[in-house]
Formats: structure tokens, C-alpha cells, sequence
């Protein structure tokens, strides 16, 4: 089986375009302690080479992949001329795709954060209009005649109860599914890939699959970087009978 490879961060280098490809230079760091005895390691730098079709997909552009991070998944080669791999390692990229940002998930959460606290504020404004006014009422003038003033019912703010959600019902899919997903989407770590899983147990979820119609569970992925959590068998099966889509639990990172 061919070596994997998988790559994170940003492009450290510009875009160069050719005929059918795109390519770029990345670079990781080596461990920070070796084994007594050994040098410790440093930078490694690589050569990403990219399908045009499947760079343009992820919507990335030459200024913008200097400051996003990707995932890269691939195999190294040493087959490309040094004028066109000038990094140490030449990666051929299977799947690429586009990390979310942490400084953009911070604000998402404090946007939700901020607005039950706008909600408790107009509500607690409401019980002061309603004292002052009441307060305007009972100032009644002296050389009025007594009369006699009925309060008027204080009537108790009635808050709204706010509606939950309701799960998306997916028809005709495995119990606990939270979404449908692309197949191409879905990355499979390495530690997966050098794995091989029961031959009668996969043959079990085919036959389920083609009397079915569907998985009979669900994968588990990681809400965002889709990096494959849970189910290499049933992912394997989707592979086999050629599946544009698979039900999947979100699984999000702590």
C-alpha cells in the first residue's frame, strides 16, 4: 500500500499555475524532543501539487492561501523535476480542504452569547414603565373631589416560549442521522486507511445496504474538517457500493 501523507497549515509560498495543476510550498515542524542520542528534528518543507478542478472547489485564491489553513491528504513523490518541487518532500494531493477559522468561531459564539443577555434587558425595562405610569395615575390634584381611583391591573409581561428547534427528520436513513454528506467530502485519517476490516462483517452491512437501500448506522465525522471519527467499516461499504452521500453524527472538537 502506498505511503500517506497529511499536511496542515498554510501555504508558505505563492500560487504557481500550470496546465492542469496548481502547486504551492508548505512546511511543518519537526518534534520538539528526540531520543537521547539524536539530533533533534526541524522544518520540513513541502511541495503540494493540486487538480485545477479540485482547487477551485474549495474556493481558495492566491492571496487567501497564504492566510487560511488546510488540510492536505496525499502521497509523497520524488518524480518532479527540482525547478518545479523546490520544497524537500513533493506531496500529489488526493483531498484538500479548507479549516475553519479559530478567530471567526470565537465571534460566532460570543454572537450567541450577546443575545439572550438583549433579551433580559428589554424585559426588565418593561416593570419600570409600568411603575412610573401607575405612579402618574395616583398623583390626583387637592381641589378635585374625592373620588374614588381604581387601580388599574397590572398586567404581568407574558414571555414568549421560545421554540426549540426541532431535529431535521431525514426519510430513510439510519437512527440518530444529523445530516447527509457528501462522500468526497469525508476525510479518512491514516491510522483508518492501514486498517482492513472483517470481510464477513462488511459483507453483512452490503447485504443490508442493497436490501435496505441505506446504511445501518450512521458515520461519525468532525463538525467542520469532516476528518473521519467512527465507522471505517460502514465507510468502506459506501465506498463499494458507490454511494453519492452518507448519513453522519457531527462530532465537535473540544
Amino acid at each position: 500500500m502506498p505511503h500517506k501523507i497529511t499536511l496542515t497549515g498554510s501555504a508558505t509560498g505563492p500560487l504557481r499555475e500550470y496546465d492542469r495543476y496548481v502547486a504551492f510550498d508548505m512546511r511543518e515542524k519537526g518534534s520538539p524532543s528526540a531520543p537521547k542520542g539524536l539530533k533533534k528534528s526541524t522544518f520540513i518543507s513541502y511541495t503540494v501539487f493540486v487538480a485545477k478542478k479540485a482547487f477551485n472547489k474549495t474556493g481558495l485564491t492566491k492571496k487567501s492561501i497564504m492566510h487560511e489553513k488546510i488540510l492536505i491528504q496525499g502521497e509523497p513523490t520524488l518524480d518532479i523535476p527540482i525547478d518545479e518541487c523546490p520544497g524537500e518532500v513533493g506531496v500529489i494531493c488526493f483531498q484538500i480542504t479548507v479549516l475553519p477559522n479559530k478567530n471567526d468561531k470565537e465571534k460566532n459564539e460570543s454572537d450567541v452569547k450577546k443575545e439572550p443577555k438583549q433579551e433580559a434587558s428589554a424585559s426588565s425595562e418593561e416593570p419600570q414603565n409600568t411603575e412610573s405610569k401607575k405612579q402618574e395615575e395616583e398623583q390626583v390634584p387637592v381641589s378635585q373631589p374625592a373620588e374614588t381611583v381604581q387601580p388599574e391591573a397590572k398586567e404581568t409581561p407574558v414571555q414568549e416560549k421560545k421554540t426549540e428547534p426541532k431535529p431535521k427528520t431525514l426519510p430513510n436513513q439510519p437512527k440518530g442521522t444529523q445530516d447527509l454528506v457528501s462522500f468526497d467530502d469525508i476525510i479518512v485519517p491514516e491510522a483508518f486507511l492501514n486498517t482492513r476490516p472483517n470481510p464477513e462483517k462488511t459483507q453483512k452491512v452490503i447485504d443490508f445496504v442493497k436490501r435496505t437501500g441505506r446504511l445501518d448506522e450512521p458515520l461519525t465525522i468532525e463538525k467542520g474538517s469532516n476528518v473521519l471519527k467512527d465507522g471505517y467499516r460502514r465507510y468502506v461499504v459506501a465506498k463499494t457500493v458507490k454511494m453519492d452521500k452518507v448519513p453522519v453524527i457531527y462530532e465537535y472538537q473540544k
